[in-house]
């Protein structure tokens, strides 16, 4: 396979399917990431991502991301950071510094200022609605607040047998201020190493880092695992090891893909989505589920692509 790119979720989809025509022309697996998880940050309803990404329990947006370069080892990453545009962007263009490469909150806010990056509104009118909305149901109905916090993730892999990684989030719905999860934490949210393989998570994020759940799976890899088996055994593996020592786990999801664009996903939820898309295949959208540890999947249908639009785009509304 001379190139391939996997994605969490199904709001992946567009991104990977314009960032397949720079892998096809042979751009890097970097522009071909940076440009597909820009088009998830850039849309307003996507509500776990970047523009219009969910707030935290004060109302602000606070976003997280990271970035991967697979030849060199190179990270680059931001947490809490406010106001600003495009995460991943800001995250690749760290992993250019040999020091310095994860920044949070202001002093990351103060490096895409000085490095010209958009400064940016991220908060949407939908998404104080759906704060609101929140709120309200924490207060009448005893509801959790903590809900959506579906990072978009992606490895991908050009025909120069580079492999790259990146993820953006705006974390977990109503966080306490300044709250990071995996996703721009390394080995956790994202690993990819292109002598391997890498891999990328989403999840509840608190759990998925108390397993290192990406460079395990790159590990597996490495001795010889079959990216879904790798994938399989360590979401089984941290899932029965949250479960017995402390009674339960939260949602685990991962993606990972080898440097011979073979690709795996596992998840221990029903219903985790994720898009692929190499040069031998159409950009597609599939429907997971689990069952007995091990992950199956299937070409999501039309009719469940459609009510996932209409879910998205549906009115908010107060009972």
């Amino acid at each position: 396979m001379e190139w391939a790119m996997i994605a969490t979720w199904r709001m992946a989809i567009e991104g990977i399917t314009e960032a397949s025509k720079l892998l096809e022309n042979r751009e890097s697996a970097g522009n071909a990431i940076e440009k597909a998880i820009k088009m998830v940050e850039d849309y307003p309803y996507y509500k776990s991502v970047g523009y219009g990404g969910l707030p935290n329990e004060n109302g602000i947006v606070e976003l997280d991301a990271g970035y991967m370069d697979g030849d060199t080892l190179s990270i680059g990453a931001v947490a809490g950071i406010r106001d600003f545009g495009n995460p991943i962007s800001i995250a690749k263009k760290l992993s250019e510094e040999r020091f310095n490469c994860f920044l949070v909150g202001i002093g990351a806010e103060e490096y895409a200022q000085k490095n010209g990056f958009e400064r940016k509104n991220m908060l949407t009118d939908r998404a104080k609605q759906h704060y609101e909305k929140r709120i309200k149901e924490t207060i009448e109905k005893g509801l959790s607040p903590y809900d959506g916090h579906d990072t978009v993730g992606m490895i991908a892999l050009d025909r120069n047998k580079t492999m790259v990684a990146g993820t953006s989030t705006s974390g977990l719905f109503m966080k306490k201020r300044g709250r990071a999860g995996d996703s721009p934490v390394c080995g956790s949210g994202f690993y990819v190493d292109s002598e391997i393989g890498g891999a990328t998570a989403t999840g509840l994020g608190e759990d998925l880092m108390k397993g290192c759940i990406s460079y395990e799976i790159v590990r597996l890899m490495r001795e010889g695992y079959h990216p879904q088996d790798a994938a399989d055994k360590a979401v089984l593996d941290l899932n029965n090891v949250l479960a017995k020592r402390r009674g339960k786990s939260g949602d685990l999801s991962v993606v990972c893909l080898n440097n011979k664009g073979e690709f795996g996903v596992a998840t221990n939820i029903d219903g985790f989505s994720f898009s692929l898309v190499t040069e031998n295949q159409e950009p597609t959208v599939y429907v997971c589920k689990n069952t007995d540890g091990k992950t199956t999947y299937e070409v999501a249908s039309k009719e469940w692509l459609d009510k996932y639009i209409e879910r998205i785009k549906s009115p908010i509304t107060f009972d």
